[in-house]
């Protein structure tokens, strides 16, 4: 794991059940754990970043791992890419993980799957 993940693209949005799960494995309350550690984006709350653009909880690994948001779980497979498949193709451009040798139908097949939907895609 080489971590680039998790750097910059927006940062890294976090529901309430994530923010349970973080703030008890770090022993915070909820409402201290959002204002020490989130910021807003839109209606949503996201982790903040340092200076470095790096998720405020990477120290060359994940220091969350273990309760890590549901965003980070799903990496790379998360609904953006189902909005617009070149999402993927910029994602890949900073992991060296991702495939980009695959049609833009694979991966909406391969997203789905992975989100647990049923494949819509009508897209060649």
């Amino acid at each position: 794991m080489c971590g680039d993940c998790c750097r910059g693209y927006g940062g890294t949005v976090v529901t309430p059940e994530d923010i349970s799960a973080i703030a008890a494995y770090i022993g915070a309350d909820a409402d201290r754990f959002v204002n020490r550690y989130c910021r807003r984006s839109g209606r949503r709350y996201v982790l903040g970043q340092r200076e470095d653009g790096y998720c405020i909880f990477w120290e060359k690994a994940c220091t969350i791992h273990p309760v890590k948001p549901r965003m980070c779980r799903a990496w790379p497979f998360i609904p953006a890419v189902l909005v617009d498949e070149g999402n993927w193709f910029v994602m890949a451009g900073s992991c060296p993980g991702m495939r980009t040798d695959v049609s833009g139908r694979q991966i909406r097949i391969a997203v789905e799957r992975a989100l647990g939907r049923a494949c819509t895609s009508k897209t060649p």
